[in-house]
């Protein structure tokens, strides 16, 4: 029960800090930023499409650390992604490197942990923040990788040769 109040907690704070990133136009910059990338990892995704706004909120809320966040702004990507689909039984490229992105979430600020750490009175809990951005960061880059070259093999299979 402790350990859920300590976590009920620390998400709230930072789903307020969260608002009030929000209200300040804070995640509007973040989204600037995060924009050329989405493109890059993206490219199959028209710029204006919904699942693109989805998809920056989720990659914004995993790169602050508040994964329970992210998840219902990942299940509305993927939402929107399948629209854009041809093959309604198969996922797509795009659908595919949304599901590694966030399994990997690159993490800023990881406050679930953070959160864990000062229930049980950890003298230093904020202490794993290096690490976990070192992690994270190899993570998501390992992530992008496997990716990239699973959508090569894919493509090498379904060009005809000759």
């Amino acid at each position: 029960m402790t350990i859920s109040f300590g976590l009920i907690s620390i998400l709230v704070f930072w789903l307020g800090m969260m608002r009030i990133a929000e209200d300040s136009g804070l995640l509007r910059k973040i989204a600037v930023l995060l924009r050329p990338v989405v493109r890059l990892l993206f490219p199959g995704v028209p710029k204006d499409h919904p699942a693109v706004g989805y998809i920056m909120s989720n990659m914004s809320a995993n790169l602050l650390g508040l994964g329970n966040a992210a998840t219902p702004m990942g299940i509305k990507a993927m939402q929107e992604l399948q629209t854009l689909n041809p093959d309604k039984d198969t996922a797509s490229p795009a659908m595919c490197t949304l599901l590694a992105l966030n399994t990997a979430s690159i993490t800023l600020i990881p406050t679930t942990l953070i959160a864990i750490r000062m229930n049980y009175n950890s003298a230093n809990p904020a202490e794993i923040v290096g690490t976990t951005l070192l992690a994270t960061a190899v993570a998501t880059l390992a992530a992008i990788v496997a990716d990239r070259w699973c959508r090569r093999r894919l493509l090498a299979k379904t060009v005809p040769k000759g």
